[in-house]
C-alpha cells in the first residue's frame, strides 16, 4: 500500500515524457511524473511553480557548495572564453589540468604518485578495475585478478564497477556481476550483527570471514579489495572500530591491492578532507569524483599509488602506449571548477565549517533514535541515516512491498526537505557543506514532520 502522489506536470514547457529516467520506477512515473527544479540557490532548490526545497541530499551527495556559487560560475565562464576543450592524449594537455594536478596532489590524505583524470565515479572505479588487471599483467601475474568486494557497496553503474557493488537492483536484469568479483559481508552490526554479537566480535567474524574468502579463493588468485570508507547509497553504513584496522593487515600479508572508494566521502564530508584520513587507510588508489567540483561540472578521478605507476609505465614501453583515456578526461572547463572549489575549500575553511555544524545534524538524528518506526539513527561528519524498522526492537524491517521509505520521502517532500530512500527503507541525510545549524534545524523539523505523518500512515493500515 502505497500513497498516491499528487500528479504533476508532464505536457508543456517542461514536457520530460521522452526522457529515460535513471533509478527511477518508470510506469509510476508515467503516471505522476518528475518534479522538475529549475533554480537553486544556497543549500535550497525551486520547482517550476516556485516551491522551496532544502535539498538535504545535495543532489547526490555531491553539491558541497550548494547550488548558486558565483566563483564556480565566474571560474567556468573564464575557462570557456579562453580553451573551452582539448584533450590530454599523447602527450599534449589542456592548461588548466597541470594546476589542478599539482592541488590534488597537495590534497592527497597518503602519498601518491599520479593523477588519472575520469569524468564520473563510475568511471573512475571502472579505470580503478582495469588498471588493476594491468598491474597484475606487468607483473607477470596473470592469474592475480579477482576483486573482492563487499555486500552493500556501491561503485558506479558502468560493467565492471556495477559488478562489484553489492546491490541487488544493479545486477537483476542487466547480467551482471561479471566473473572475477568474489563477494565479502557488509560490516554494518544493526543489520547483520548475530544476537548478542558484540562489536569486537562482529569484528572478528568478518575479518575471520576474509581470511576464509582468501584460503578458498587462493591468494594467488585476488588482485585487490575495494570499499568505501562509509558505504554510501547501500545505507550510510559507518564501519565498526577496529574492522580496517583487521582488514588492511589481511590484505598486506596477501599483497593484495586496496581500493578505496572516496566518491562521496572525499574532500570533507566526514569531517576530514578524506575518509582514509578518518580510519588511518592505506590504500593503493584512491577514486574521487562528485565533491571535487561541487558538482558543478563533471570530474572525477584516481590516485594511484608509486607501485602501481611504475608497473604501468613500464608496461606500457613494452606495449608501445598506455591505452586508456576518456575523450573528455582532464577537460579544461571541469579543471578550472574543480581548481576553484579546491580554494573555495581552503579560503572558506569549508572542513571547519563542517567539524563546527556536523554535531548539529548528528544530534538531531539521534533524537529520532527510539521512534516507534525508527530502528537507527547513525551517521558521521555531513552524512546520516534512519533506518525505518516495522519492530526497532526486535530489528525487523518493514515488508517492501509498504514502500514505507518511499512514503516517507514523499511526506518530506511535501513538508520542503528533499531526501533519499535507500534499499531496506533507509532514508540518507546529506546536505551541502556549507549548511548552516540554523538550516539544520529546520531540516530536523521537517523530518519530524514526515516521520509523524508516515507513523500515522503505517498505524492506518496495521489497525
Amino acid at each position: 500500500m502505497t500513497e498516491t502522489a499528487k500528479p504533476m506536470t508532464i505536457a508543456g514547457e517542461n514536457d520530460s515524457r521522452h526522457h529515460l529516467h535513471p533509478y527511477t520506477q518508470l510506469r509510476e512515473l508515467e503516471q505522476e511524473g518528475p518534479l522538475v527544479i529549475v533554480r537553486g540557490e544556497g543549500v535550497q532548490v525551486f520547482d517550476e511553480h516556485g516551491k522551496a526545497y532544502i535539498e538535504g541530499m545535495a543532489g547526490l551527495w555531491c553539491a558541497s557548495l550548494g547550488f548558486s556559487e558565483k566563483r564556480l560560475v565566474d571560474a567556468a565562464t573564464r575557462q570557456m572564453s579562453t580553451l573551452p576543450y582539448y584533450h590530454s592524449f599523447t602527450g599534449k594537455v589542456p592548461g588548466p589540468v597541470t594546476e589542478l594536478v599539482k592541488a590534488m596532489i597537495k590534497w592527497s590524505p597518503v602519498p601518491m604518485a599520479r593523477v588519472l583524470f575520469a569524468n564520473s565515479g563510475s568511471e573512475s572505479n571502472d579505470t580503478a578495475f582495469k588498471l588493476v588487471h594491468y598491474y597484475n599483467n606487468a607483473l607477470g601475474r596473470p592469474n592475480k585478478k579477482k576483486i573482492i568486494a563487499r555486500n552493500k557497496a556501491y561503485h558506479g553503474v558502468t560493467v565492471a564497477a556495477a559488478s562489484m557493488s553489492g546491490l541487488s537492483t544493479m545486477h537483476q536484469g542487466f547480467d551482471l556481476p561479471i566473473p572475477g568479483i568474489v563477494r565479502v559481508s557488509c560490516p554494518h552490526l544493526y543489520q547483520f550483527g548475530l544476537p548478542g554479537e558484540t562489536e569486537a566480535e562482529f569484528v572478528e567474524r568478518l575479518a575471520q570471514e576474509l581470511e576464509d574468502t582468501i584460503a578458498r579463493e587462493g591468494a594467488d588468485t585476488i588482485a585487490a579489495f575495494i570499499a568505501e570508507p562509509v558505504q554510501g547509497a547501500g545505507g550510510v553504513l559507518i564501519p565498526p572500530a577496529g574492522y580496517f584496522d583487521r582488514v588492511q593487515a589481511i590484505l598486506k600479508s596477501h599483497d593484495i591491492l586496496f581500493l578505496v572508494d572516496e566518491v562521496i566521502t572525499g574532500f570533507g564530508r566526514l569531517g576530514q578532507a578524506f575518509g582514509t584520513q578518518v580510519f588511518d587507510l592505506k590504500p593503493d588508489i584512491i577514486t574521487v569524483a562528485k565533491m571535487v567540483t561541487s558538482a558543478y561540472v563533471p570530474l572525477s578521478a584516481l590516485y594511484v599509488s608509486d607501485k602501481i605507476y611504475q608497473a604501468v609505465a613500464d608496461a606500457s614501453a613494452a606495449i608501445g602506449i598506455f591505452g586508456h583515456g576518456y575523450t573528455y578526461s582532464g577537460h579544461p572547463l571541469a579543471c578550472a571548477v574543480a581548481i576553484e572549489t579546491l580554494r573555495i575549500y581552503e579560503s572558506d575553511n569549508v572542513i571547519g565549517h563542517v567539524q563546527k555544524v556536523a554535531p548539529s545534524l548528528q544530534a538531531g538524528l539521534q533524537k529520532f533514535a527510539g521512534h516507534p518506526i525508527v530502528g537507527e539513527a547513525r551517521g558521521l561528519g555531513l552524512i546520516g541515516a534512519l533506518e525505518l524498522a516495522a519492530d526497532p526492537s526486535k530489528r525487523l524491517p518493514f515488508d517492501p512491498k509498504r514502500g514505507v521509505g518511499a512514503y516517507f520521502v514523499r511526506r518530506a517532500q511535501a513538508h520542503g526537505l528533499i531526501l533519499r530512500v535507500l534499499m531496506g527503507d533507509v532514508i540518507a541525510f546529506s546536505p551541502p557543506l556549507i549548511i548552516t545549524e540554523a538550516e539544520i534545524d529546520t531540516m530536523m523539523e521537517r523530518t519530524a514532520l514526515a516521520l509523524a505523518d508516515t507513523l500515522a500512515w503505517v498505524q492506518s493500515w496495521r489497525d
